[in-house]
């Protein structure tokens, strides 16, 4: 069990959070698989990488909790120092305000269709702040707000890179949003900017010139509604890669990120982790083969690892997930190459092993690292957390919008 976890009303000036239920098991034997696990000192190791990394260029961190939607994860991400979370459903910030966490961050431009479930967040206590990337949007917003009597806190979604939404920093559409922000009497929170492209990355060389994309483009966007006359408190960046190569975040106020809890094969591929820093991989046991194909069949399939595939379009490609031994030590030259809905497929990555059948026999067990932890994630009701003396926990975690 995770040992000298935060007291966030403490740390936090947060109400007493409500605990996960936390049930021992006993070894990694009695598990039924298909099953999630982390490692936790693998997890802990992660954690306190990124939140060293983040203070020592002066930023505060507050980390994306959509990866894991457990609180176990989320308290020990608090516990390194962490300040507020960022969520990207409202089912999330529900879940973790009602376990006693207040700085929330919804990091999906607002639909109005929502705002109502916003506002009785907030009026119950959350100061839950939510974004926008168009004057339509921030048109809605303004309207529901002075007609609940009500100013929420928006920041504005900031494109650094032409990878998904927000406004260039410049764009005149910045300065005409929050004009009508300011002038419907909403507040102007921040900026917020996320550089997906760094997905995209494969040297440290382009990594380190989207790290820096991200800082000067949302740096910018920020100083271009001060000059206007505009609010501007919060300069927010982040992602697992940029954050773990950006060398300065002059003018940056936090940092957000994700998926580095846990990595992937796909952060692995851009160059942010090794294999052996990944926290998160399925247990699965070897119910059958395919001699002539050199395949064993294992009990994990696409409902498992999910049908992620993001490694295929990277310098490497880790099929479904790389394949390791039962205690987590990857298996040469081995993947999951295949998948149904409840099966999957291990084979060599080049070539057939004639002795498959030898080398897993059925009953065997095996860890999958995935490609994308958030999507194999959630494919699982919940974790096993693995303790270094072995013992084991059912962390839950949580799904819906």
């Amino acid at each position: 069990m995770l040992s000298g976890i935060l007291d966030i009303a403490k740390r936090q000036s947060l109400a007493a959070p409500r605990r996960a239920s936390i049930q021992a098991m006993t070894t990694l034997q009695h598990l039924n698989t298909p099953c999630a696990l982390i490692d936790i000192d693998k997890m802990r190791h992660n954690i306190a990488r990124m939140q060293q990394q983040v203070e020592s260029l002066g930023a505060s961190f507050r980390p994306h909790v959509k990866t894991s939607k457990s609180l176990p994860v989320v308290q020990a991400q608090l516990e390194a120092g962490a300040r507020g979370i960022t969520v990207s459903t409202l089912k999330e910030a529900e879940e973790f305000f009602e376990a006693g966490i207040q700085d929330i961050l919804y990091a999906v431009c607002i639909s109005p269709a929502k705002l109502d479930a916003v506002l009785q967040l907030r009026r119950r206590g959350c100061d839950l702040k939510i974004i926008t990337d168009s004057e339509a949007a921030a048109r809605e917003i303004v309207a529901y707000g002075q007609a609940n009597a009500h100013a929420f806190e928006v920041w504005i979604e900031i494109d650094v890179d032409g990878h998904r939404s927000g406004i260039a920093p410049n764009d005149d559409a910045l300065i005409e949003v929050a004009s009508v922000l300011h002038e419907g009497a909403m507040s102007i929170g921040g900026v917020i900017a996320h550089a997906g492209s760094s997905y995209d990355c494969a040297t440290p060389q382009a990594l380190l010139a989207v790290a820096e994309q991200e800082r000067s483009g949302t740096v910018a966007a920020a100083e271009r509604l001060r000059a206007a006359g505009y609010s501007c408190p919060v300069v927010s960046i982040g992602s697992t890669p940029t954050a773990l190569a950006a060398q300065s975040l002059s003018g940056v106020t936090e940092v957000r990120a994700g998926v580095y809890v846990f990595f992937d094969l796909v952060m692995h591929n851009v160059g942010v982790c090794r294999p052996d820093e990944l926290a998160l991989s399925v247990l699965t046991t070897v119910i059958g083969h395919q001699k002539a194909k050199g395949w064993a069949i294992v009990d994990a399939g696409w409902m498992a690892m999910s049908r992620d595939r993001g490694s295929a379009r990277q310098q490497r490609d880790f099929g479904y997930g790389l394949v390791c031994d039962e205690f987590g030590k990857p298996i040469d030259g081995y993947l999951m190459s295949g998948a149904n809905q409840e099966h999957g497929i291990v084979s060599l990555a080049c070539g057939v092993d004639p002795d498959i059948e030898q080398r897993f026999p059925v009953g065997s067990r095996l860890r999958l690292l995935p490609n994308h932890a958030c999507a194999t994630a959630a494919q699982h009701p919940q974790y096993q957390a693995i303790e270094s003396d072995g013992s084991i926990h059912a962390w839950p975690r949580f799904y819906g919008w």
